[in-house]
């Protein structure tokens, strides 16, 4: 029986899709652009001098972390079951040949001498096959792929292995040689689309409702519709954003014991894919922003300004990242009143801040101590360390108490005072949120909080609890 392991064909594997669920141009192209957007200008120079000088001067500037990529553990286990039998493993990849080293070297499966494309050769399809018809005759090699790329590969293949492929490239492989094994687990797209756009986060725009509600005009239905149409272009330009935002943050997300699941992190669905989907959306929110007011759509573009420059550059900032994310927040606000055109007060948008900017802080403490106990380190990409953590947690719960004295301070305004008959009802609110936002707090002291509070409200039954007893005291205030 060793004999015939022994007597097996050098199983040639590819990288990109194939061994790691995801492709190394498309990632090292986002790390190239999330360094120095600029060079975006260089890169049709780069692409007319060839495919394969495009992925050289991309892999001379940027190195990628083989440690953190998303594997495909059910082949890796395979790959490694044949070596351990003596069986010779070959690495065979388009991607550049410093990154295909840098994998061989960290899964330490494969022998000395790995394939790649360098400066001169773009090492795919016929280019590929003709290499490995060299170096080891026809019919002299299995090969292991996932697209109709390899199909020139597996013709001159005596077996194939066909990983992550639709069923229509596993029909067209077995037409053209034997194959072996077929890998791949399905992938629920619909679940894994609506995680990629987090339709959950959706729930924050509901702030653009906030002005109608302020000024007691609820019953009002073109300025309810007007609302509704800010909703969804917020929602859907969001969506774009954290899509971008997914991409651009691939190996912080991969550190992560929670992020690391995401779609684009976890190649589940693909960078192309993802900026596609972006695009679309941020069309969609865009369209939609025409059907309102111009002051709305000069809000929506000063949001994805915002949002941009916080996904490229101002999150690397420590504070001026929950900052940013505050006001964020508080731009949906503003949003709503553009939209409706019942512009929100200064004390409301106060409010919003101070509260906002707790919320954000709490995301942090809960992301910081989360790394902190998985591996004791910060978090990569942030600049926090661990020894922050009372620095945070006592700027966000002053934040938070900051917020309920300008409630305080707006009750005994004389500006209530037009809106409310009874309007010493509303100190009770007081205390109802004091409540809410030290627990809160104390739930991410004992790490029972998502990274995100607003969407641990929107799933906490206390919350919309004391969003009832809130709404009551309203009701009688008037």
């Amino acid at each position: 029986m060793g004999k015939d392991l022994q007597a097996k064909p050098p199983l040639c594997v590819d990288l990109d899709g194939t061994l790691i669920k995801t492709d190394l141009l498309w990632e090292s192209l986002l790390v190239l652009l999330k360094q120095n957007p600029f060079l975006i200008v260089l890169l049709p120079w780069w692409l007319f001098k060839g495919k394969a000088y495009l992925k050289h001067e991309i892999a001379r500037k940027v190195t990628l972390d083989a440690s953190t990529l998303p594997y495909d553990q059910e082949l890796i286990e395979f790959l490694a079951n044949e070596r351990r039998e003596g069986r010779e493993l070959i690495l065979a990849t388009a991607s550049h040949v410093s990154y295909a080293q840098a994998v061989a070297t960290h899964l330490g499966l494969f022998d000395e001498r790995v394939f790649g494309s360098d400066r001169s050769v773009n090492l795919k399809g016929v280019r590929k096959v003709a290499l490995l018809v060299e170096r080891y005759g026809t019919r002299r090699f299995a090969y292991a792929g996932n697209s109709t790329a390899d199909f020139p590969v597996w013709a001159e293949a005596s077996e194939a292995i066909v990983v992550n492929a639709s069923a229509g490239v596993v029909s067209r492989a077995r037409t053209l040689t034997t194959v072996s094994r077929v890998f791949g687990t399905p992938v629920r797209w619909v679940k894994q689309v609506a995680k990629a756009l987090r339709v959950h986060q959706w729930a924050k725009n509901v702030l653009v409702f906030v002005p109608v509600i302020a000024s007691h005009q609820l019953t009002n239905g073109r300025l309810l519709l007007q609302a509704g149409l800010a909703f969804f272009s917020f929602s859907l330009c969001a969506s774009s954003v954290y899509i971008v935002n997914d991409c651009l943050d691939l190996e912080s997300d991969r550190r992560h014991p929670r992020k690391r699941n995401r779609p684009f992190a976890s190649g589940s669905l693909s960078i192309p894919f993802g900026l596609a989907l972006a695009a679309a959306c941020l069309l969609g929110g865009v369209l939609l922003a025409f059907a309102l007011p111009r002051l709305f759509l000069l809000v929506l573009v000063g949001y994805l300004a915002l949002t941009t420059g916080y996904s490229f550059y101002l999150k690397q900032f420590v504070l001026l990242d929950v900052i940013v994310l505050a006001q964020l927040y508080t731009v949906r606000v503003y949003g709503g009143g553009a939209a409706t055109g019942v512009p929100p007060s200064h004390w409301l948008l106060t409010f919003s801040l101070f509260l906002f900017l707790s919320l954000a802080l709490v995301k942090r403490f809960t992301e910081l101590r989360l790394m902190s106990q998985a591996e004791g380190k910060g978090l990569h990409g942030r600049g926090y360390w661990v020894t922050d953590l009372e620095h945070i947690s006592s700027i966000g719960t002053a934040s938070g108490l900051l917020a309920v004295l300008v409630l305080a301070l707006y009750i005994s305004s004389k500006e209530v005072l037009l809106l409310y008959t009874h309007a010493d009802v509303l100190w009770l609110v007081c205390p109802v949120m004091l409540y809410w936002i030290s627990r809160v707090w104390m739930l991410a002291y004992r790490n029972r909080m998502d990274d995100d509070p607003v969407v641990f409200a929107v799933k906490d039954p206390k919350s919309y609890a004391m969003a009832a007893v809130i709404g009551a005291i309203l009701f009688f205030a008037k």
